[in-house]
């Protein structure tokens, strides 16, 4: 078996060919767009380029034949502790240990003379939205948007090879028709009488002034509850709205206000791989064309729950299911879509899988992320617990 970087066109094209011709006989299998892939890889369009370095090569048989892909990157920024953290991550291999092996080792001496000492993966080398975790779970579901699948032995090439689970992330799905539990009814109840809390729904013609209030709301939520997440800056608010923008129903996009100020949001889209599908992983003028056409003709069935966040401060007041309340009365009187598929959640987040719970949501998929730590004897401790 031979390891070769990617670095040309050639070898760019194996490394997208190989899924493929894996899951060909996959039927909920969606491939994922090689634009949205090449740009992890891309310094003009991956801002962790600048403080950061990222390697993948494609693994070829005796034959030649493309057997295994992988890819390898390092944040010289991303510290656990005294634990210097890299990363793996678009693992694609034939049932093959040896060949699995191989892959992972690479990444780890390549990481290894990066001064790493662990590695993480499968994992994106950027946001924790897209292509992260290993599926172990929920193999008979359609794969949602940028949402990691694979065959049932990767699990098993991983464990095998020393990686330990990090923790566990639940992707779980909601009938739009779902009752709340009581208790959320009751607070809801309670929180949408009182003249101090306000809901509205998305508008494009404001979409600055929401990039703001959700900017607002994500850096009081994520940055200052965990770990290893960055503070959001204005331009980067802006852009992720910029890019939603074009596949948006402004009317299942809400956020929560008291006195004014911004305290909570619910972004849902539209689940778009019921329509890239029919593209092929291939988003070129022509795939937006067809994409566009096949978005308006054909209009998803679902949503993607994308992210979901209440201001600490504002937790368990009845915030969550006042907003969840907003959002379901719109889908039901809308009649557009069936099922919610709500974004992963860490086990290191529990308040937030009970929430879930207890919104009427079940389980959907389940994807773990995995730690390898390079020195055997150290100790291994998981993602701390979020109380």
């Amino acid at each position: 078996m031979q390891l070769v970087e990617v670095k040309n066109k050639r070898t760019i094209k194996s490394f997208h060919q190989l899924p493929v011709k894996l899951y060909k006989n996959t039927k909920v299998w969606v491939p994922h767009l090689m634009q949205d892939i090449e740009q992890i890889f891309d310094k003009k369009k991956n801002k962790q380029l600048r403080h950061g370095e990222v390697i993948r090569w494609i693994l070829l048989d005796g034959n030649g034949e493309v057997i295994g892909r992988v890819a390898a990157f390092v944040n010289r920024k991303m510290k656990t502790g005294r634990i210097a953290v890299g990363g793996m991550g678009f693992f694609e291999c034939i049932n093959d240990k040896k060949a699995a092996f191989i892959l992972f080792d690479a990444c780890k001496k390549w990481l290894g003379e990066r001064d790493c000492n662990a590695m993480d993966g499968p994992i994106n080398f950027g946001e924790k939205d897209k292509f992260w975790g290993l599926l172990v779970e929920g193999f008979e579901n359609p794969s949602v948007y940028a949402n990691n699948y694979n065959p049932v032995y990767y699990q098993q090439f991983f464990e095998d090879y020393g990686f330990k689970t990090y923790y566990n992330q639940y992707v779980t799905q909601r009938k739009v028709t779902a009752p709340l539990q009581e208790k959320y009814k009751l607070r809801a109840k309670r929180i949408s009488q009182d003249k101090d809390y306000s809901f509205e729904h998305f508008r494009k013609k404001d979409k600055l002034k929401y990039a703001e209030d959700f900017r607002i709301v994500y850096n009081k939520a994520w940055v200052n509850s965990f770990s290893n997440f960055n503070k959001m800056r204005q331009k980067q608010a802006i852009n992720i709205i910029n890019k939603m923008s074009p596949i948006m129903d402004e009317k299942i996009i809400w956020f929560a206000y008291y006195k004014s100020e911004p305290i909570a949001f619910s972004i849902f889209l539209p689940e778009l791989n019921e329509v890239f599908r029919h593209i092929k992983g291939n988003f070129n003028l022509w795939g937006k064309i067809k994409f566009f056409f096949l978005l308006k003709l054909f209009p998803p069935k679902n949503v993607h729950g994308v992210v979901f966040g209440v201001a600490p401060k504002f937790q368990k007041k009845g915030v969550e299911g006042a907003l969840i309340q907003q959002v379901s009365n719109q889908f039901i009187d809308s009649k557009k879509y069936k099922n919610i598929i709500m974004t992963w959640v860490g086990d290191f987040n529990p308040k937030m899988l009970k929430l879930i719970e207890g919104l009427g949501a079940t389980p959907y998929q389940k994807l773990k992320t995995y730690r390898y730590l390079f020195d055997r004897n150290a100790e291994f401790r998981r993602y701390p617990i979020h109380i």
